[in-house]
């Protein structure tokens, strides 16, 4: 057993070294990491995103706040979301970066080329003739994404998955240029190039505002806005990928022995790498039976729920796959998997926390104003609280993903995805319906004495829009938490099967719980501090205040990401 200075010593090694690494200058031993600055350029990248995204969702509160345009528009819209997920970036994460980057890495450039030309013309025939039968079965699939819809909202929804639909195949190829550009070592273009397929959304709203548009004329709009902005955003890659001057030319050649492993891996990598996107459609199906508004408030609550997921798990996960792909060494790969999860981990931490004690300060900074009053702030925020409890698990799934998929392994996590997305819909559909009969009236949770009075529909208000928001969104949160931390244990376990020395998620946040706790404490002192104060102003306050508390604590506790961050921090202030 080490001595307790033996132990400081190491972990002030492992801090420098840490230190070096998020900064991108090298890695503890002192060969340069590219995997390091990639990660904060892919977070440079999404956070760009990110925030753009967030405009546009704030501004569609403002304008058609949670009624039933706003429900139809989140329907239509898992349209595009699920096929570019389970098409697109979803499956070429898996499948085709892993094999194109180890091609690479081998110098094998013209194979390379010839295989990303045959993935490209195979995503361009089945992204076209799948968004053709989205056009033609536009009332089924509406039927299918939201079973309880009915009339005018019924109607509206199966409008705009027509329009939707039709840009399906430009956000897929879009995810193929994102493939190529990131095992190219090439990241910001791919994921700062979302900006666009915002901004053209945000055009159409600030239209809308300007001209007092209907609530379904705006939803219409926006879906054409949507095809609009997927058009830039594939352009906008297309053109980086041209300029590589890789000689990739679209083709049929599927019988490439490259071409045959990718399609061979991009199976289960459909639900493996999809899950997200296949529990949000889950959870769209289950919302569309509960009253109206639950499917809007969802969607903005899963805005800022991915938000932290995408900057710190999803930036790390997407830069250490190609590293990952061609690294020879399992037990470097578990060390890899092991830094990327303690780093996602600090920073996911904190935020369950700030969206927990937090969250309604957060949620009314950014969508409080037009028809999204006081209310649904709460409403979204009880939401999102339920989301956050799964936060960190989620993160650490993502980096144990890209463990499993570098070594080849997709039908794994597949199985384990399917059953998180059971375990998530049997937890949600269980507990959902006894939620939505509480609501949110002046501040104040009500319904108490209704809670278990039927376990079915509150009869007469699934069509009909309700002046208060229900909470039986919160369900559908809580399971899909609960289902999360399940994943992140069973993946881990798998990967540890081969790679011995990649640590439990568990054993990676222990050590941040005094951190956690400290930063809890500190965002509940503060609430009354602010409590005066708009809620732009009292969310950034109470947001420092913890943050600084977590960074503190976590810092004099040995944490070592901690101590990079404060060192980077002290070098911001000195300039």
């Amino acid at each position: 057993m080490a001595t307790k200075a033996t132990e400081g010593a190491g972990s002030r090694r492992r801090a420098t070294g840490s230190l070096v690494a998020m900064e991108g200058e090298g890695a503890p031993g002192g060969a340069p990491d590219p995997s390091a600055r990639a990660s904060a350029v892919v977070a440079g990248g999404i956070l760009l995103s990110r925030l753009t995204g967030l405009v546009r969702e704030s501004l569609l509160r403002g304008v058609l706040g949670l009624g039933p345009a706003a429900d139809a528009f989140a329907a239509a819209l898992r349209i595009p979301n699920l096929l570019q997920n389970l098409l697109g970036e979803g499956s070429l994460s898996a499948a085709f970066i892993p094999v194109y980057s180890r091609l690479l890495g081998e110098g094998r450039q013209e194979e390379a080329g010839r295989v990303a030309g045959a993935v490209a013309g195979l995503l361009t025939a089945l992204a076209g003739g799948l968004a053709t039968v989205g056009i033609l079965a536009a009332r089924p699939l509406a039927r299918l994404l939201a079973p309880g819809f009915e009339g005018a909202r019924m109607e509206l929804t199966v409008d705009l998955i027509r329009v939707t639909t039709a840009g399906v195949g430009l956000l897929v190829l879009a995810a193929w240029c994102l493939g190529v550009l990131n095992s190219h070592r090439r990241f910001f273009l791919s994921y700062v190039a979302p900006v666009l397929w915002n901004g053209a959304q945000v055009a159409v709203l600030a239209a809308a505002i300007l001209g007092d548009w209907e609530p379904a004329n705006t939803a219409r709009s926006l879906a054409w806005g949507l095809v609009a902005g997927g058009l830039l955003q594939f352009g906008i890659q297309a053109i980086g990928v041209r300029r590589l001057r890789t000689g990739i030319r679209p083709s049929a050649a599927w019988r490439l022995p490259g071409v045959v492993e990718v399609i061979r891996r991009s199976g289960p990598a459909v639900l493996g790498r999809g899950v997200l996107q296949l529990s949000a459609y889950l959870d769209l199906v289950l919302a569309s039976l509960l009253v109206t508004g639950a499917v809007a408030g969802l969607m903005s609550a899963q805005v800022l729920y991915v938000l932290p997921v995408s900057l710190f798990a999803l930036s790390v996960a997407a830069a250490e796959l190609p590293e990952m792909s061609r690294h020879p060494d399992g037990a470097g790969v578990a060390q890899r998997g092991g830094t990327a999860m303690r780093r996602t981990s600090f920073f996911l931490v904190f935020s369950s926390v700030a969206y927990l004690a937090l969250g309604d300060l957060i949620v009314g900074a950014l969508f409080g104003w037009g028809a999204f009053d006081g209310d649904d702030a709460i409403a979204v925020w009880l939401v999102l609280g339920a989301y956050a409890l799964g936060l960190p698990a989620l993160g650490a799934s993502r980096i144990c993903q890209s463990v499993l998929y570098s070594r080849g392994d997709t039908t794994g996590p597949a199985r384990i995805a399917a059953l998180r997305m059971a375990v998530a819909g049997g937890i949600g559909l269980a507990v959902m319906f006894p939620l939505d009969r509480l609501s949110i009236v002046d501040g104040s949770l009500v319904g108490w004495d209704y809670l278990f009075e039927d376990w079915g529909p509150i009869e007469g208000t699934v069509e009909q829009a309700t002046a208060v928001p229900h909470l039986g969104a919160v369900g559908l949160a809580i399971g899909s938490a609960g289902a999360a931390w399940l994943e992140s244990a069973l993946l881990a376990r798998r990967g540890r099967r081969t790679l011995h020395d990649l640590p439990m998620p568990v054993t990676v946040l222990a050590p941040l719980f005094p951190a956690a706790l400290a930063a809890a404490l500190v965002a509940i002192a503060a609430r009354p501090l602010v409590a005066g104060l708009p809620d732009l102003m009292a969310a950034p306050l109470g947001l420092v205040a913890a943050g600084g508390a977590y960074l503190l604590v976590a810092w004099r506790t040995g944490i070592e990401e901690a101590a990079s961050a404060a060192g980077i921090l002290r070098r911001l202030v000195s300039r």
